[in-house]
């Protein structure tokens, strides 16, 4: 097994510096234009993370046990060297950007991710809002380990791409030079991503690059300021219901669907997709109306 570091582990001092940094910035120099921070809120978002931690580690088991399987299965094997290690997070960079796309626009996925977007804030502690149920993102990390990279390499870059993308939710760094705004995620580019506004709904995808997001063309430019949240916010700071409110609204829709292709539609198609109206059959050429009906 490859002897990686815990990225994760080692920021953690970072990241709580920084998020004090930032509390104390907006205190000695309020911006009335930004969201800011507010305590309910930021309490519900790092007890978010810290809940995140422990659920984690239920999902991981089978998670890993599917990866260890299929890694045996392989007759691939990437060794993790210093040349190999840029290569193996371009390539999960990549899968993390579909990955991060498909928990946009399929419903039963963004029920989970929608924790990270549930906040009307957009502050450092945002990015420690995230989900209790994150092993929805497993199967689209298995071809790097069916070519051969090892579920202990994965998880490192993951890792990597997870610290890489807390420093991105603020909104006291402006645009960056042009250069780095073009190749990489930047806070211009995530605000637009947590924005509600329709045109930069389902929005810049990428978490360490940006250039996913050119190439396959969901990037869109910060113009107007961003209006955090969802489009449809919740009224609650309880994070158990934060968790699973989607969830929730997905079974009252399946409940009350007309059809199995409602309910299906209601699980599997984008969060706001709606079924059309019903259509009464109409009758064939001379046929009465009872037996058309």
């Amino acid at each position: 097994m490859p002897n990686l570091p815990d990225v994760v582990l080692w920021s953690i001092p970072a990241f709580v510096l920084l998020t004090v940094v930032e509390m104390v910035s907006y205190r000695l120099r309020p911006d009335d234009a930004a969201a800011g921070y507010e305590a309910k809120d930021a309490a519900t978002s790092i007890g978010m993370g810290l809940g995140s931690l422990f659920v984690d580690l239920v999902w991981k088991i089978p998670i890993v046990a599917i990866y260890a399987a299929v890694h045996e299965l392989t007759p691939l094997r990437v060794p993790v060297l210093w040349w190999t290690i840029p290569l193996m997070l371009l390539a999960q960079d990549f899968f993390y950007y579909w990955s991060h796309r498909g928990h946009h626009v399929i419903r039963v996925l963004w029920a989970g991710h929608v924790v990270h977007h549930s906040s009307r804030r957009f502050n450092l502690s945002t990015a420690l809002r995230q989900p209790w149920t994150g092993f929805t993102s497993w199967p689209f990390y298995l071809p790097m380990i069916a070519l051969g990279v090892h579920p202990a390499a994965l998880a490192f870059c993951s890792s990597v791409n997870l610290v890489y993308q807390f420093w991105i939710h603020t909104e006291r760094v402006g645009k960056l030079p042009r250069p780095f705004e073009y190749v990489l995620n930047t806070p211009s580019h995530h605000r637009v991503h947590h924005a509600s506004q329709g045109g930069y709904l389902d929005r810049n995808f990428g978490g360490i690059l940006i250039v996913w997001d050119r190439m396959f063309g969901s990037w869109v430019g910060e113009t107007d300021r961003p209006v955090y949240g969802l489009t449809k916010n919740i009224e609650t700071y309880n994070p158990l219901r934060v968790a699973t409110h989607e969830y929730a609204a997905i079974a009252r829709d399946v409940r009350s669907a007309r059809d199995w292709r409602e309910r299906a539609g209601r699980v599997f198609r984008g969060p706001s997709w709606q079924p059309g109206p019903v259509r009464e059959r109409s009758p064939k050429p001379g046929a009465t109306p009872e037996a058309a009906a």
